[in-house]
């Protein structure tokens, strides 16, 4: 899967077989915030997701940006592969 970071948009998008899902996130200096995810119905367990959470991170690792998780399913995302644990920004 092809992730894009649309930063006009401020979001990350891949599409899959003409539908697209969407990470959308707030950029502020040294910190990025991922506020929501959504995938089409007909893309769910495919994998979208999850490919989009993992850019998104890996983005902010090569950027050097700490994490803002308000999105449910990026925090779930963080829960589950602890290897981005550290990008999380402290409260």
């Amino acid at each position: 899967m092809d992730v894009v970071n649309n930063e006009k948009k401020s979001r990350f998008e891949v599409e899959v077989e003409g539908k697209t899902g969407v990470a959308d996130y707030r950029r502020s200096g040294d910190r990025i915030e991922f506020t929501h995810t959504e995938v089409p119905e007909s893309l769910k367990g495919q994998g979208v997701g999850k490919a989009l959470a993992r850019e998104g991170l890996e983005h902010a690792r090569r950027e050097g940006l700490e994490v803002i998780p308000t999105c449910r399913f990026i925090a779930g995302y963080i829960e589950r592969h602890p290897e981005y644990a550290d990008l999380v920004a402290p409260r």
